[in-house]
Parts: structure tokens; C-alpha cells; sequence
């Protein structure tokens, strides 16, 4: 049999030859149109920028009829734009388009200069001419099996369509180029391969890239929080630094000599980003890091299915009205863990370490240790309506392990009647952190806010 020949048309010239039914796409085992507004919106700008388009694939009868056997759905897109009045929508990448401008001068010399026109909200009507133009000239490539039967034909169908398309995560991945390379070492490191529980099919469907990605957003772009893979993707494309990346390595390097097999179901697909973020908060509390496997195996066996957030909701419920990847969730999660953490690193007990807590705050603003057990309702209220109001989500200073300081910080502002919201809007805007040693971080805190109310006498 001939090798298939090389046809060159047109765009102009295949969409009319597919309107009339000289290029035919209703073989009867091809699929329906599928394609949704993106992937519309991509394939007229990459005519627009004269990008490449691979060859579409016709099978010819012997009365030289042409049926479309790949490309059925890019043929489709091009007709819907071009004669179906379709409009770019409004959230197209690449939405600006260079062209050449034609205009006449006074002397009636044709000339040309540079110019730009914006596509979104746009049909082909209201292009410019000479992008009109250009979408029409565009050349579009074909290869042609000849002589087919019906037969034929679906068997080409079927060749060329065994592929399985890019799911969300792995279409995702391709927003994120800056740094594709630094993830897949990631994703082929040990504790991904030997300390975790993914299945081999979420592994080839992009689940562990995605865990990746979600773990650099919360632990170091929380605020700028994404739900949806691609736009993570893509925001971390822009934002991230290659540190970031880095101190993750030393994550996984560091889990990967202590987490054992008891505990690999804990990072799974759902959960991983929360608990390697997790560990990046763990870390400032200055202990072994056999502390985190020892406090994952207690939270596992024995808190998980048992207490409740201030919410009066058990870690498994705090997603149960919401998207796993909901912010208010993440937050709500990553809020309980360090509850629990401080509770597990200092005895395990909420009644002493509210005893502890009390102390401390006694101690520090040389108060009666009555007198603070009668207020705390109101120090907690007030101090949680204060951080709503100044010191965004997933800021360090929020943690539980810098908790003592803050309260003590709210105390010191009802005893000496001074509001503290000016101050803490700009503390937190020039502080990431927090000193584990709660006693001397009050002291510079206090300090801190003397100075700033001195600055405005």
C-alpha cells in the first residue's frame, strides 16, 4: 500500500471544503464534539499567532471523498469560530495579539505598522481585517490514506484516537514549566516512592506533582491560596523561588528517616499537603523529629476519630460542607493539628495546660492568676477578632505554638487600656515568625508596640 500523501490547504479553503462535504466529519465511529472553551480559545489563538497545529488525518474513498479520522474536534472549533459566531471568552491566555496594521497616507502609499488587538469577548466579525486575513491564510497541514472503505477508516479512527487525554492535574503541570523539573525529582524521591500511600494509578495521573504543588502554596503562598490545580500552577509559576522548593527537599529528606510503615496512610492524596505542611509549622517548635511520627501515630490512633475542634467537629468532619482544598478547611485542620500538638508536646492534658497558660500569663503581666481565669473568655474573643482583623491567613504568627504571647499581649492591652489593631496590622507586616520561647517573645512584642505608640505621641 502507498505511503499516505501530503496535502496543504488553506484554513479558509479546508473549512469550505468541510461545509460542503467534501471533507466529511460524521464517520460513523467518530466521536462527538467534546472540546470545552478553552481549549476552543487556545486553538484560535494559536492560528492567530501562526503556532503550530499538527497535520489532521483524512481517509479518502475511491470517489475521492475525504474523511476526517483525526482532528475531527480541532476542524469542528475552527468552524464554530469562524462561521458560527462563536466568542472568545473573557478569561483567554494570550488574549492580545500582535498584527500588522494596514493604513493609506496622504499620498496613498499602503503602509504598515505594529499593532495589538485584544480577542476577549470577540467573534471572528469584529476582528481587524488583516486578522481575518491571517486566520484564513492560515495554513493547514493533512495526511491522506487513500483508498478506504468504511472499514478502513473506523480502523484509522481507532488508531489514532488510543490515547488517553490530560486529566486536570496533569494539564495543570504544563502552568508550571519554571519548575517541572525541580517537582519530578520531588515526585521520584524517596519518601514519595517508599513512605507514602499512593496508588500507581494516582501516581501516573499527576496525584503527587499536585501534592507538590499544594504543599509549597500552603506552606508558603497561603494567603494567595488556589482550589483549582491549574491556577495554583500557575500563580506558583510567577511567585515561587527556588528556596522554597529547596527547603521541601529537606521535608521529605528528613521524613523519609522516620516515618514508618504504621504511618504511610496518613499521606495519601487528600491528606499529604496538610501533613508536609504541618511539619514545616512543626519545625519551629525545636524538638527530634521522631516527635512528628510519635505525635502522628498518637493523632492517629487515638485523637482522630475522638476530639473535636472548637468547632465541635472531628478532624475527618472539618471538610464535610466544604471542598477538601477550601481554604477555611485547610485552615481549620492545620488550626486542630497544632492544638493537638501542643497539648502532645507538653503532657497531653487541656486541663494543665490551661493551668499552664494561666501561670504564664500571671507570671508575665504580674496579675492574679483569678483575676485572668475570670476574663479568659473574653482575652480569647477579643485576641481571635483582633487576628481576623490584622494578620492574614496562614501567617505564622497565628500559630498555636505563639498563642501564649498573643494572649498575653491582648491581657497587657485591657490592663493598660491600649488598643492594639494599629499595631498588630503592622507587626505582622514585618514579622514571619515568632520566637519559641513564648516568655521572650511577649517581651519583644511588648517592646515592639511601646515603640510604635511612642513614634505616634
Amino acid at each position: 500500500m502507498a505511503r499516505p500523501r501530503k496535502q496543504t490547504y488553506t484554513l479558509e479553503m479546508y473549512l469550505k471544503k468541510n461545509r460542503k462535504g467534501d471533507i466529511d466529519n460524521n464517520a460513523d465511529v467518530q466521536r462527538n464534539f467534546v472540546w470545552n472553551k478553552e481549549q476552543i480559545n487556545e486553538l484560535v489563538v494559536t492560528v492567530l499567532t501562526d503556532d503550530y497545529i499538527p497535520p489532521i488525518i483524512l481517509g479518502e474513498e475511491e470517489d475521492s471523498k475525504l474523511h476526517i479520522v483525526d482532528g475531527g474536534c480541532r476542524t469542528a472549533a475552527l468552524r464554530k469560530f469562524r462561521e458560527m459566531n462563536y466568542k472568545i471568552t473573557s478569561v483567554v491566555e494570550n488574549a492580545l495579539i500582535p498584527y500588522k496594521k494596514r493604513y493609506v497616507d496622504e499620498e496613498g502609499n499602503i503602509l504598515y505598522e505594529d499593532a495589538v488587538f485584544d480577542i476577549r469577548n470577540k467573534t471572528f466579525e469584529k476582528l481587524p481585517v488583516e486578522l481575518q486575513e491571517k486566520f484564513d491564510e492560515y495554513q493547514i497541514e493533512t495526511v491522506i490514506h487513500e483508498c478506504c472503505d468504511g472499514s478502513r477508516i473506523s480502523k484509522y479512527i481507532k488508531r489514532y484516537n488510543n490515547h488517553v487525554a490530560m486529566n486536570p492535574d496533569q494539564r495543570a503541570f504544563t502552568y508550571i514549566d519554571r519548575f517541572a523539573s525541580r517537582i519530578r525529582k520531588l515526585v521520584d524521591s524517596r519518601f514519595f516512592v517508599e513512605c507514602s500511600s499512593y496508588t500507581e494509578k494516582e501516581r501516573t495521573k499527576g496525584a503527587v506533582e499536585r501534592v507538590v504543588v499544594e504543599t509549597i502554596m500552603c506552606t508558603n503562598h497561603f494567603e494567595h491560596w488556589k482550589t483549582q490545580p491549574k491556577a495554583a500552577c500557575k500563580y506558583l509559576n510567577e511567585h515561587a523561588k527556588e528556596e522554597e522548593f529547596e527547603r521541601l527537599a529537606d521535608t521529605l529528606r528528613r521524613l523519609e528517616h522516620i516515618v514508618t510503615d504504621d504511618m504511610k496512610e496518613i499521606f495519601n492524596k487528600k491528606d499529604s499537603f496538610i501533613f508536609l505542611a504541618f511539619f514545616d509549622r512543626f519545625t519551629r517548635y525545636q524538638t527530634e523529629d521522631i516527635r512528628f511520627v510519635e505525635f502522628l501515630r498518637t493523632f492517629q490512633r487515638n485523637l482522630r476519630g475522638v476530639r473535636k475542634n472548637e468547632k465541635g467537629l472531628l478532624f475527618d468532619e472539618i471538610d464535610r460542607e466544604l471542598s477538601t482544598k477550601d481554604r477555611q478547611v485547610i485552615t481549620d485542620k492545620l488550626a486542630m493539628l497544632e492544638t493537638l500538638l501542643a497539648e502532645f508536646l507538653h503532657g497531653g492534658k487541656k486541663e494543665e495546660q490551661a493551668d499552664g497558660l494561666e501561670a504564664f500569663l500571671a507570671e508575665n503581666l504580674g496579675m492574679d492568676r483569678e483575676d485572668i481565669r475570670a476574663d479568659m473568655d473574653l482575652y480569647k474573643e477579643s485576641l481571635d477578632v483582633l487576628l481576623d482583623d490584622t494578620v492574614k491567613i496562614g501567617s505564622k504568627i497565628r500559630s498555636a505554638g505563639n498563642r501564649p504571647s498573643l494572649l498575653a499581649m491582648m491581657v497587657y492591652s485591657y490592663k493598660e487600656d491600649k488598643d492594639l489593631d494599629e499595631w498588630m496590622a503592622v507587626y505582622a507586616g514585618k514579622h514571619t515568625g515568632y520566637l519559641v520561647d513564648q516568655k521572650k517573645n511577649f517581651q519583644q512584642m511588648r517592646a515592639d508596640f511601646e515603640r510604635f505608640l511612642a513614634g505616634k505621641g
